[in-house]
């Protein structure tokens, strides 16, 4: 992620993060454009991060595992600065932001607790992809690949983790229970 440096004399506190409201799915183009107008313009000790919160997700679809980056909050950017006139129509008149969050027509900055949840989870971006399982513990699956091909039963557990699920099945009169990978089975 390309981080505008800071270096002002005023210290990184006096900074303050506000949230954008940008045109969707233009995000990442539109914090490109904002930290070249910075850097063209010399406010670069005005401004701190600009981030675009995402996560990680494992998806399968026919079968095939691949890793997605997902936007956490489509249409917003979390931009920290130092707010004055010439900040704040700078970013205003930058193509595709739309407005700041606030009240009154007026920028509310984030409070204190937002953006330490916000640090955190763009810290965590770095951690194993999550994997993204639609099933829950006790639902009817059928079973669509394997060994146990067409077989049904109820899901026992699901480790979400290694996207591994367990499967009660019957055979031979006996509820047994089956690993399988999460993909391996519909609901009904």
């Amino acid at each position: 992620m390309a981080e505008i440096p800071t270096t002002s004399s005023e210290p990184a506190k006096a900074f303050k993060w506000y949230v954008l409201k940008v045109q969707t799915n233009r995000e990442k183009s539109i914090k490109e454009n904002l930290e070249r107008r910075i850097r063209r313009d010399g406010f670069e000790s005005s401004f701190g991060r600009i981030l675009i919160p995402t996560e990680k997700i494992v998806e399968t679809k026919s079968g095939k595992r691949r890793v997605v980056e997902r936007k956490m909050y489509p249409g917003y950017l979390f931009i920290q600065l130092w707010l004055d006139d010439e900040t704040w129509y700078l970013v205003r008149d930058t193509s595709g932001v739309g407005d700041f969050t606030g009240t009154g027509g007026l920028p509310t900055p984030m409070e204190d607790s937002e953006i330490d949840r916000m640090l955190r989870v763009e810290e965590a971006h770095d951690e194993p992809a999550k994997i993204k399982i639609q099933l829950s513990a006790g639902d009817v699956v059928k079973i669509k690949e394997g060994t146990f091909d067409t077989f049904e039963g109820s899901i026992e557990s699901i480790d979400e983790t290694n996207g591994k699920i367990i499967v009660l099945i019957e055979i031979f009169g006996r509820s047994t229970p089956v690993e399988l990978e999460y993909w391996q089975v519909e609901k009904t």
